[in-house]
């Protein structure tokens, strides 16, 4: 017997909101698959508004609100059965985060749940994580968002601990240099002190930005990049401008700036950690609530 589900999630973030459509094919004697039917992203930067002005604007709260009315259709066309919709650190630290989500469900019916850096990092971890981190190897896992990074440190199978900091790509592009020198010198601190006695450490990647640039790189699925690499990569797009990277990478204009802090954030990570190579499985927020709508965890 075989069934298929449809679910829903909706991921508001500090750089885009992204409306993800899976289907879920339950088999008997099979594990369930998850396979991705569509997904929308629109770049509403919350976090621009959130982190330097305490609050999110009125044109953002119109634009958000079209959002989730559009996203609503299409769930509704799509046969969606069950969806989620979570946002993270803009909505989370806006002054009015929690009034526009309460305008959002009286006006559209989309409730949203404004979670916290520890639960948005154990949705993410709850997504084909599994199959990375088996053995007795040890993990960094890096999840780079427009408002906060999420650690995770794995290590033989297990969650040694996580954490999350305010040094998200949005917030970086904001920030005060000194702002930033000091969240840096805090998340170095962490990294070693967390990684010092694990042998041989692996990064694991997960957002928009090593999506970008994994697929720039041309690896098969499920190889890693190396640190030489990205590294080589990190000076090749410091030296173009911000136009050069949109005329000439094809990138668009909401990811053209936020990949150049989100590629120092991984090196980063790789150089404290000592890793050597980063893994980039195609995971992030929408897929973790996906898993957890169909295991009920949520």
């Amino acid at each position: 017997m075989l069934e298929i589900k449809k679910y829903g999630a909706i991921d508001i973030g500090s750089n885009a909101i992204r409306l993800l459509i899976s289907n879920v094919i339950v088999s008997e004697d099979k594990e369930p698959q998850f396979k991705k039917s569509s997904l929308v992203r629109v770049p509403i930067r919350l976090g621009a508004d959130a982190f330097v002005g305490g609050i999110i604007s009125e044109k953002n709260t119109t634009r958000m609100i079209n959002a989730m009315e559009a996203f609503k259709l299409l769930m509704d066309v799509n046969g969606v059965e069950r969806y989620k919709a979570c946002a993270t650190s803009a909505m989370r630290e806006a002054e009015n985060g929690k009034e526009i989500a309460e305008k959002i469900f009286n006006q559209t019916g989309v409730k949203i749940d404004i979670i916290g850096g520890k639960e948005e990092a154990a949705i993410i971890s709850s997504t084909d994580l599994n199959q990375l981190i088996q053995g007795d190897s040890s993990y960094l896992y890096v999840d780079v968002g427009g408002g906060s990074t999420e650690f995770t440190i794995f290590s033989e199978g297990k969650i040694l601990t996580s954490k999350s900091f305010k040094m998200g790509t949005v917030r970086l592009l904001s920030n005060k240099k000194s702002v930033n020198k000091e969240i840096f010198t805090n998340v170095e601190k962490w990294i070693k002190k967390n990684t010092k006695d694990l042998k041989k450490v692996s990064l694991i990647g997960s957002g928009g930005n090593i999506n970008k640039l994994f697929k720039m790189s041309g690896r098969a699925e499920g190889k890693p990049i190396s640190y030489i690499y990205l590294n080589a990569q990190y000076q090749f797009l410091k030296q173009m401008t911000y136009d050069e990277r949109i005329s000439e990478l094809s990138l668009n204009p909401d990811r053209a700036d936020v990949i150049i802090p989100a590629t120092k954030i991984y090196l980063s990570a790789m150089k404290w950690s000592g890793a050597r190579k980063i893994y980039v499985p195609k995971i992030g927020l929408s897929d973790g609530i996906i898993k957890s709508l169909f295991y009920n965890k949520l």
